[in-house]
C-alpha cells in the first residue's frame, strides 16, 4: 500500500477533516439507525416502508391519508421509536405525516404513540411542532420530552403535558381587543 510521506500528512488533514465530519457523499445510500433514540437524545424520524412501525402509522392516521388522498395528496409518512417508560416492553411510536396540506409555518407535527404490555396504541402526545429529543428526567415512570430543543413536556399518569405557561386570557383579550379596535372592528360580544 502506498503512503503519503509524513510531512504531507499534516497538510491534509485540514483538508481531510471537513469531508469525513460532512458524513456520506450525496447519492450515497441513506442509512438508517440500527437502533431506536437513546435516553437523552433525538427521535430520528425516517421512511421506514412496509415496515410493522410504518403499517401501524398508517392504520393509526388512516383518517388524516385518506382526507389528503382525496385531495389528491400522498403524505410521506415519518416514523421513529424509543422505550418512553422505565419499564422495559413499553415503546412508543412517533409519527409525523408530511405533505403541503398538513404541514403549516411551524412545520410539520409529530404524534406519539405508546403501546403497553403490547397491547393497542395509545395516543399520548398529539401534533407538536419541531425535532423531539428525549430526556433523562422521568415523571411517573415515563421520561420527559423536549420539544424544539427547549420546551419540555412531562408526563402526568395518561398523557404529556406542556410544562410551558399559556398566556393569561385576559392579556389575549386585551390584544385582541387593541388589534380589532385598530382595524375598526367591533369587540366580540360577552
Amino acid at each position: 500500500m502506498n503512503r503519503p510521506p509524513r510531512h504531507i500528512l499534516p497538510l491534509l488533514l485540514p483538508v481531510i477533516m471537513p469531508m469525513l465530519a460532512l458524513g456520506p457523499a450525496r447519492g450515497a445510500a441513506p442509512r438508517h439507525p440500527s437502533h431506536p433514540a437513546t435516553m437523552g437524545g433525538p427521535v430520528t424520524l425516517t421512511q421506514q416502508p412496509d415496515s410493522v412501525l410504518d403499517r401501524a402509522a398508517r392504520l393509526l392516521n388512516a383518517g388524516d391519508l385518506a382526507a389528503a388522498a382525496r385531495r389528491g395528496n400522498t403524505p410521506v409518512v415519518l416514523v421513529g421509536s424509543a422505550p418512553l417508560s422505565t419499564r422495559a416492553g413499553d415503546s412508543a411510536l412517533f409519527v409525523q405525516l408530511q405533505s403541503a396540506d398538513l404541514c403549516g409555518s411551524a412545520g410539520c407535527s409529530t404524534s406519539v404513540y405508546l403501546r403497553k404490555d403490547k397491547q393497542d396504541w395509545i395516543k399520548v402526545l398529539d401534533s407538536v411542532s419541531g425535532p423531539v429529543s428525549l430526556s433523562r428526567r422521568t415523571h411517573g415512570g415515563m421520561h420527559d420530552l423536549i420539544i424544539n430543543g427547549t420546551d419540555r413536556w412531562v408526563w402526568n399518569g395518561t398523557t404529556y403535558r406542556d410544562t410551558m405557561p399559556a398566556p393569561p386570557a385576559d392579556d389575549l383579550r386585551q390584544s385582541i381587543e387593541h388589534y380589532q379596535a385598530q382595524h375598526h372592528k367591533a369587540p366580540p360580544p360577552q
